[in-house]
């Protein structure tokens, strides 16, 4: 270690760690002594901050002028933002490297103190003495039998800072949990002792709010079996982990580890096995969490805690399989432009890892990189998607956003042209914003002026109606159709047999135009839901099938039409378009459907046949099907459909 000096000492040093020990050891008031004004002091991160010897501090300000306080992310234990604000900064200055607070206001009024920068460089900063420090204030595990001391539930800039500071004052707490991994540091290295036991910070559950689980419904549709994934902390992503309960082999590489993915591992699904790198290990740098949760991490072979210049690097990122990196936003633009700061439902967020873990991702074999926005602010009454981020500072830039999840859906940004990203977005913002995002969309020049803004562009997209299936070893994903599907809708109609053209148009049509798609796709999903049936990567997916009802509001009857490609035909495809339309239709509570068919068209008929209700049929030039809801039909069906459509 670089040290410039050392703290005076009336003994000499011995070669031996435990004579030394006892003769660093000092009261609280003596160890804040060795501090001196105009010195720059790093304190332990978020609820590995050495409380005890924060309060010493604190007691001590009065006696101090210009410190510069250096912390990551800070619990306020003690307020030492509080006496900086009441002296003006004559006392205390702080230097945060994470942009986030338990007090979202108090962050909002101290933003001065805010340092951007990518938390993988941190450390560098330290080692290289491009931000010298000198003093650290940490907080350790009793040592072993050797001397070390574990940094236990805080390593990630904390090591670094103690390794590179001049002084370091550690607080030895046998609260402290002995993590395992690369946190350690030798009594050795230490120039002061301070024992004090007491518990450390914790947290307990997070105030979320009621749409919290629908997000993580979209999140947990886009991570797949063995991911290895990295996510915040906050009551979005605590619920996030809740969805991932009937998720295989999950593996973790994430600035935090926390208590939802320590129930992960209990049920079995945080295995670990199949992460690239670090198999069999969940490799972090920070917990924050119960107490419960720290006796978890006490000498679990199967946690690995190392610093953020290794976590958080993006080379070492890029090398797992199926990174998944989930990290919170707070405003978007229709470009994709990202804004991330502190708000009141989900505390810790920022600039610091959100880069590093995004731009590791998309270097990763099969990485996706997915930004959690709520689509209002707590009020609901402002809308967190904007026109332009003209005076909101960009953190994560359009070309490095990838998925964009909120309440109203997920969509992928990736690979989009601004028209596509601009009707991506406002499909998943709030509905009562959507007409004026349009708009402004079109006067921006992101959408073509002689595009139309369809009512049903308001419609809230229906989750329950996905399902996925395997056909033929391929994942087929059946859902409402989005508004982004829009040319993948024109693709489809464009790839038909001219026969299956015919049968569903009644004549040989050669041009399907993007005002045809754009009504099949932008749709209110009540009196207009077309269900498709997509394969592929998400974002980038194809049509192999669509449903659509249209309802004639006059009699309560919604009139159905199919497609599907020909090289899915006869696997069932439009059985299963045929059943979601239906569920909902009766969910919208609609009488029943009809439809009109050329009389060669048997497919219809048997699909009709298909569900468990009378099916009429009538003759005029064409051929009408037509079932109602309340009308069942109970001979001849199997049992279990009859038990499926009750």
């Amino acid at each position: 270690m670089n040290k410039t000096f050392k703290m005076e000492s009336n003994t000499a040093g011995t070669d031996y760690w435990a004579d030394n020990y006892v003769e660093k050891k000092r009261n609280v008031k003596e160890a804040i002594g060795i501090i001196k004004s105009g010195q720059r002091v790093f304190i332990g991160s978020s609820c590995g901050e050495p409380q005890h010897l924060i309060r010493g501090l604190a007691d001590k300000s009065c006696n101090f002028s210009d410190i510069e306080i250096v912390r990551l992310l800070s619990m306020e234990s003690t307020s030492l933002t509080l006496i900086a604000d009441e002296t003006k900064d004559a006392r205390l200055n702080i230097r945060s490297f994470y942009s986030g607070s338990v007090e979202p206001k108090t962050l909002a009024k101290n933003k001065r103190f805010l340092t951007p920068v990518n938390l993988s460089y941190v450390p560098r900063l330290f080692k290289n003495r491009m931000f010298p420090l000198n003093a650290a204030l940490i907080q350790v595990s009793p040592p072993d039998d050797f001397g070390w001391m574990s940094l236990g539930v805080s390593v990630d800039i904390t090591l670094s800072a103690a390794m590179s500071a001049d002084i370091v004052i550690a607080q030895v707490n046998p609260s402290m949990p002995w993590v395992l991994g690369t946190g350690f540091i030798h009594v050795n290295d230490v120039d002061v002792i301070v024992e004090y036991e007491e518990d450390l910070l914790t947290i307990g559950k997070y105030k979320g709010k009621d749409d919290d689980s629908i997000i993580a419904r979209h999140i947990a549709r886009l991570v797949s079996d063995g991911s290895t994934i990295q996510l915040g902390i906050g009551a979005t992503p605590a619920q996030t982990l809740l969805a991932f309960s009937e998720k295989n082999d999950l593996g973790i590489h994430s600035e935090f580890i926390t208590e939802g993915m320590m129930h992960l591992v209990s049920k079995g699904v945080i295995t670990n096995r199949k992460k690239g790198l670090n198999e069999g290990k969940m490799v972090a740098s920070n917990a924050i969490g119960t107490k419960e949760f720290y006796e978890f991490l006490n000498y679990n072979p199967s946690i690995d805690f190392r610093p953020s210049d290794y976590v958080c690097d993006p080379r070492v990122i890029s090398e797992h399989k199926r990174m998944v990196t989930i990290n919170l936003a707070t405003a978007i633009d229709l470009t994709g432009q990202v804004a991330v700061d502190a708000f009141p439902f989900n505390h810790y967020s920022g600039v610091t890892s959100i880069n590093d873990f995004t731009r590791g991702a998309a270097m990763a074999e099969g990485g996706k990189s997915i930004l959690i926005l709520r689509s209002t602010d707590i009020s609901g009454k402002k809308s967190r998607i904007f026109p332009n981020l003209d005076d909101i500072g960009i953190v994560v830039p359009r070309s490095d956003v990838n998925y964009i999840v909120t309440e109203y859906g997920a969509v992928s940004l990736l690979g989009k042209s601004y028209q596509d990203r601009a009707m991506a977005i406002i499909s998943v913002s709030h509905p009562d914003f959507r007409e004026e995002l349009f708009y402004k969309a079109k006067e921006m020049g992101l959408l073509s002026a002689d595009r139309k803004l369809n009512k049903s562009l308001n419609g809230v997209y229906p989750l329950k109606l996905e399902e996925t299936k395997i056909i033929n070893d391929i994942e087929v994903t059946i859902r409402p159709a989005k508004p982004v599907d829009e040319r993948r809708v024109q693709e489809h109609f464009y790839g038909m047999e001219g026969i299956d053209v015919f049968t569903r148009f009644f004549h040989a049509k050669k041009r399907f135009v993007r005002d045809e798609a754009e009504g099949i796709s932008q749709i209110d999903y009540i009196k207009h839901l077309t269900i498709v049936a997509v394969v592929g990567e998400f974002g980038f997916r194809q049509v192999i099938g669509i449903g659509e009802y249209y309802l004639n509001e006059v009699t309560n009857m919604a009139e159905v039409a199919f497609s599907v490609s020909s090289e899915w035909q006869g696997k069932k495809i439009g059985k299963i378009l045929f059943r979601k339309l239906a569920e909902g239709a009766r969910e919208n509570g609609i009488l029943g459907l009809n439809a009109y068919v050329l009389p060669e068209n048997r497919g219809m008929v048997k699909l009709f046949k298909t569900l468990p209700y009378k099916v009429k049929t009538i003759y005029e030039g064409e051929l009408e099907l037509s079932l109602k809801f309340d009308e069942v039909e109970t001979q001849d069906l199997p049992h279990n459909i009859l038990k499926k459509e009750k």
